[in-house]
């Protein structure tokens, strides 16, 4: 079993940034696929971003390209989710999944473990 924490949501406006963490807990961090994951209200899930176990490899959605980073931390078994110029429609519930696996995915139901999520809201 994995447990993930998230943190760091909150209110900005427009044009600000945040920075999201996820706390991994129960297997060995670097055997995990990290991957972040929103649900805005109506909507379904859809993927942000993800980051590889072994090379670092990231991959990120389109809508998000350019402007939010994500990295891990093998010291503090935590992935951050760095988001810059945010948007309104970036306003959503933020989650964190993991899989132990090697690759990088983007589906969620790729994804076996998942946080209670955090939310972030974008005022315009």
């Amino acid at each position: 079993q994995v447990q993930l924490v998230e943190s760091g949501g909150g209110l900005v406006q427009a044009g600000g940034s945040l920075r999201l963490s996820c706390a991994a807990s129960g297997r060995t961090f670097n055997s995990l696929v990290m991957g972040w994951f929103r649900q805005a209200p109506g909507k379904e899930r859809e993927f942000v971003a993800a980051i590889s176990s072994s090379s670092g490899a990231t991959y990120y959605a389109d809508s998000v390209k350019g402007r939010f980073t994500i990295s891990r931390d093998g010291a503090k078994n935590t992935v951050y989710l760095q988001m810059n110029s945010l948007k309104p429609e970036d306003t959503a519930v933020y989650y964190c999944a993991a899989k132990t696996a090697r690759g990088i995915y983007s589906y969620t139901s790729s994804y076996d473990y998942w946080g209670q999520g955090t939310q972030v809201t974008v005022s315009s």
